[in-house]
């Protein structure tokens, strides 16, 4: 009975992988020629795209919601070469379509807001493309079911908007919606009609992915990006690795965001702070030199210390810097997961009789000081024991070698451990018999637990601005914590998707469009490519035109066009060829022929007559917490008006313009207001004081593990 049960497991596990090896890898989708091939306009480039490779699994024509459709992308993950079941290692790509104008949610995108693209008018449509977490890959139409909260049964949401069993209605729009705003998600990356693009979630296997990398999503993400012609996408980079924010890890070790890899680019931070502020504060802290933490004169060693040290004397290479101590742990977790093999016995600027000279004295110490008990002998006292009879770097490079030292002819072995509480290596004589001989490899680096929270207890005292701890110089603290407290602040990066390839047989022309209807310094939506036939007419033109911005923005539901600028008086039978050439920028004037939609749809950031004029210079909201003064009704940041973030908004708060202008018009140096209704005049904004902390209005979790 076994046997056949393991023949029907292989019949079905064969059978499996000859419907999953028809599917599309994961690794190389969309392949290179579709992101390097001549691309339409995200607009039609997207339609084409689902068209060609989705099934449409939760069409519009139900009857439960008007503004939703889904579409779904199953992929393989890898080839299977050792006869394995490749329907465990299948990946669901989802795909929902969202017509903002039908939604009866916000039809505002908070992310454009605070990324600098609040002018856009609002897209018409919004592409979310989702992996699910989750790590059965068999259930590909979870996000598609809802159970009862009465029976608990599940049903497809295409069955029907009240239970087949209890008839109870079920909330199917608001779980939908959550689905869109769920922070779990593997992958989630929002596109809008008009090509510009945010990446909401990412998870790797830190984040609950069962085989699926951070960066391997990350390089879907991208390819994905490139073949549907999108035109800039933003990330809010608040990414965490091994439960540290990897903005700041990742920026003193690399120099820049993690994301940097695929083009995000650094544009502006929280708080006005520029491109050239941020490149200050990462070389500021990661050139911060170590020796500022480490000579305290008299004073007493400390786990700074011997954390410092231990992982020096580990190093091959000198460690100077903080980039220098923080690159090296993150390396060291890298090796204990490839687990190298041991490396040769590598005598460096040294000979051997060197090396066995000092190591023989290290071994007469440890039986002094180890005595009949063999007690254990701190690395730390070992080498203060020996400084003067080598070098420090010969003494470094044979403590890292001194673990499975033969001593007494053989009969006895060096043995270490590390000590958790001063987290030092201590070193001991015992018998041959009683030791299990360790590898070089063993010996020379400490576990991958123990790295990571010796990183995690680096980054709370050195790096994390609330958890920095008192070093001897007060100057370097403040210094250290005003660097990493910018670093923090700089959250938004962007990566423009310059397509240089252009169709060669037809016209491709980036059209600017004017209202007429609108003042001149108001602001106009972004140009969009038309690609018209090489014999299209002017006539052609305008209709590309027409069709083109009505399809992408809701404000221009009935837009035309009047007149191309800078052509004065033309027919419209007259070749476009002629006239632009192939390639080139075209500007048209037209109007709206009724005000349909123009107020609620004229721009992401809203209807709302909002201003902000904070003290540190911000002039937009930037997405971190604001309050607004009830005098002027000017927004400003809380952090800038003294309030930390943790603390509650107080009933009434009144900006010091408006003070000042009051204190001005009565003259009297004490009629000022109360601190729980003003903040007091003393308050420091951003660049002033970097001890406060941080926050923003967004939700988005990004794990790149």
């Amino acid at each position: 009975m076994a046997v056949m049960d393991r023949g029907r497991k292989a019949k079905r596990a064969r059978r499996s992988n000859r419907i999953s090896a028809d599917l599309y890898d994961f690794s190389t989708f969309p392949v290179e020629e579709m992101c390097t091939s001549n691309l339409p306009p995200f607009r039609d480039g997207v339609r084409s795209f689902l068209s060609t490779h989705a099934r449409v699994t939760f069409p519009t024509s139900t009857t439960l919601f008007s503004s939703l459709m889904t579409w779904q992308i199953l992929l393989r993950h890898g080839d299977s070469t050792d006869g394995s079941d490749l329907s465990t290692r299948l990946v669901s790509l989802d795909v929902v379509e969202e017509d903002v104008t039908r939604s009866s949610r916000s039809v505002y995108c908070d992310h454009c807001r605070v990324v600098g693209w609040s002018s856009h008018p609002v897209c018409r449509k919004r592409y979310h493309f989702i992996i699910r977490s989750g790590r059965d890959s068999k259930s590909h139409n979870v996000g598609l079911q809802k159970a009862c909260s009465r029976c608990g049964n599940t049903q497809n949401l295409s069955e029907g908007s009240n239970c087949k069993w209890c008839s109870l209605a079920l909330d199917t729009e608001d779980w939908v919606y959550s689905q869109l705003e769920d922070n779990t998600h593997l992958l989630h990356g929002v596109i809008h009609s008009n090509g510009y693009a945010h990446l909401l979630s990412l998870n790797g296997r830190e984040g609950g992915s069962g085989f699926l990398t951070g960066r391997a999503i990350m390089d879907f993400w991208d390819r994905l990006c490139s073949s549907l012609a999108v035109r800039k996408a933003s990330v809010m980079d608040v990414s965490r690795k091994y439960g540290m924010d990897y903005r700041l890890l990742n920026g003193i070790t690399r120099g820049c965001s993690w994301y940097n890899e695929w083009g995000y680019e650094f544009k502006s931070g929280s708080y006005a702070l520029t491109r050239e502020v941020y490149q200050g504060a990462l070389n500021t802290l990661s050139a911060m030199p170590l020796s500022e933490f480490l000579f305290q004169g008299r004073r007493a060693r400390t786990q700074l210390h011997s954390t410092i040290g231990f992982y020096q004397s580990l190093s091959c290479s000198e460690l100077v810097t903080v980039r220098d101590l923080f690159s090296f742990l993150l390396q060291l977790i890298r090796e204990n997961r490839s687990k190298p093999a041991a490396k040769p016995y590598v005598l460096c600027a040294w000979t051997r009789s060197d090396i066995e000279r000092v190591q023989q004295a290290m071994v007469k110490i440890v039986k002094a000081a180890g005595g009949q008990r063999g007690n254990w002998v701190t690395r730390w006292a070992l080498k203060r024991s020996i400084c003067k009879t080598a070098s420090p770097q010969l003494i470094d490079y044979c403590l890292k070698h001194f673990g499975g030292f033969l001593a007494d002819d053989g009969s006895r072995v060096v043995c270490f451990r590390c000590n958790p509480g001063s987290n030092d290596f201590e070193y001991r004589l015992e018998p041959v018999n009683n030791v299990h001989r360790l590898s070089n490899q063993d010996i020379n680096f400490a576990s991958e637990e123990q790295i990571k929270c010796d990183l995690r207890y680096l980054y709370d005292t050195l790096l994390h601005p609330q958890t920095m701890a008192e070093f001897r110089s007060q100057a370097t603290r403040v210094k250290m914590i005003d660097a990493a407290t910018k670093i923090l602040d700089c959250k938004h990066f962007i990566k423009e998707y310059l397509s240089s390839t252009v169709n060669p047989f037809a016209i491709n022309l980036w059209c600017n469009v004017e209202l007429s209807d609108e003042a001149k310094d108001c602001p106009s939506p972004p140009p969009e490519l038309l690609v018209l036939p090489l014999d299209a007419t002017v006539s052609d033109l305008k209709s590309e035109a027409v069709k083109a911005f009505q399809e992408v923005y809701a404000m221009f539901k009935r837009f035309e066009v009047e007149e191309l600028l800078g052509y004065g008086s033309i027919d419209d039978f007259i070749t476009l060829k002629f006239l632009v050439g192939t390639n080139g920028v075209i500007r048209v004037k037209g109007r709206c022929s009724s005000k349909h939609g123009l107020l609620r749809y004229r721009m992401e950031r809203g209807v709302e007559n909002w201003k902000v004029d904070c003290k540190c210079g911000t002039k937009d909201d930037d997405g971190e917490r604001m309050l607004a003064c009830d005098m002027c009704g000017v927004w400003h940041h809380t952090r800038c008006a003294g309030i930390q973030n943790s603390d509650a908004l107080p009933s009434k708060f009144h900006c010091f313009k408006c003070i000042d202008l009051y204190s001005k018009k009565t003259k009297q140096s004490d009629n000022k207001h109360g601190s729980s209704q003003v903040p007091k005049t003393g308050f420091v904004c951003r660049g002033e004081s970097a001890a406060m902390g941080s926050g923003s209005n967004l939700s988005l979790t990004l794990s790149v593990g």
